[in-house]
């Protein structure tokens, strides 16, 4: 896969609490532990609360940590708002921006989004921007008019030095949390069309910018999906929330 290796992700949502957070890390490193992992490269999404309890807990191990969302704000009179210099500060390296649960529940555009993720690279965090398109929109053919606007959005807001070392997820919305996942080849579509419209900013730029998939993986389809070129990982869901299942899903991103 070139220089892109490979990475999966796991996106906890709003769920676990502080024991069952813990149990589920300690399962997760035992079980990387056996794989010894040396291409893929792991990550965990947990909520808010609990960013430092996971951050210290993974300080010094091959699991990385980062935040579901920031805001789009530096600081001051915004109750219930973290930005991205806060979770930057507990441990965080990486964070989501753009989900579609954000996009759909939070009503957040694609102008906001774009805010967001400036505000991720100026704190010196690595951002995952998230596209993907409605069942609506895919039966109507209008996927890559969906996501390559979401992604346009983001790039000419901050340019090509903006972009540089962030990554992208495709999410089709209808795949998540529903047990309906893209084919192999349909994410390998999307995906390479995403590539494409990263090249015509910058085609060293495409080549190096790890895209993942995200929508109902499992260990199950986890190998054919890997086994695609423009397919670099994953944004795991549901998945993510069981140690041997993901453990299941990085060995196979591992081994593609």
């Amino acid at each position: 896969m070139s220089e892109r290796n490979p990475l999966v992700a796991g996106n906890w949502k709003m769920n676990g609490d502080a024991a069952s957070l813990d149990t589920l890390l300690d399962g997760v490193l035992s079980e990387l532990s056996v794989l010894a992992l040396q291409r893929c490269s792991v990550l965990v999404f947990p909520s808010y609360v609990y960013l430092g309890q996971v951050a210290n807990k993974l300080r010094g191990t091959i699991v990385g940590v980062g935040s579901q969302d920031v805001d789009e704000r530096t600081q001051g009179a915004v109750t219930g708002g973290v930005s991205a210099a806060m979770v930057k500060d507990v441990g965080c390296e990486f964070s989501l921006v753009g989900h579609s649960e954000r996009r759909t529940l939070f009503a957040e555009s694609d102008e906001l989004i774009a805010e967001k993720f400036e505000q991720c690279k100026a704190c010196g965090l690595v951002p995952i921007i998230c596209v993907g398109e409605t069942l609506e929109e895919r039966r109507q053919d209008r996927t890559m008019e969906v996501v390559t606007r979401q992604l346009n959005a983001v790039t000419s807001r901050v340019g090509l030095a903006g972009f540089d070392g962030a990554m992208v997820a495709y999410e089709p919305v209808w795949a998540i949390g529903t047990g309906e996942s893209a084919t192999p080849e349909q994410a390998e579509d999307v995906h390479a069309g995403l590539r494409k419209c990263l090249a015509e900013l910058d085609e060293d730029l495409s080549s190096r910018t790890r895209i993942l998939y995200g929508g109902s993986v499992t260990a199950d389809n986890a190998v054919a999906l890997f086994g695609k070129e423009n397919v670099d990982g994953a944004l795991v869901g549901g998945a993510s929330l069981k140690a041997n299942s993901f453990a299941e899903i990085c060995k196979a991103a591992e081994e593609s």
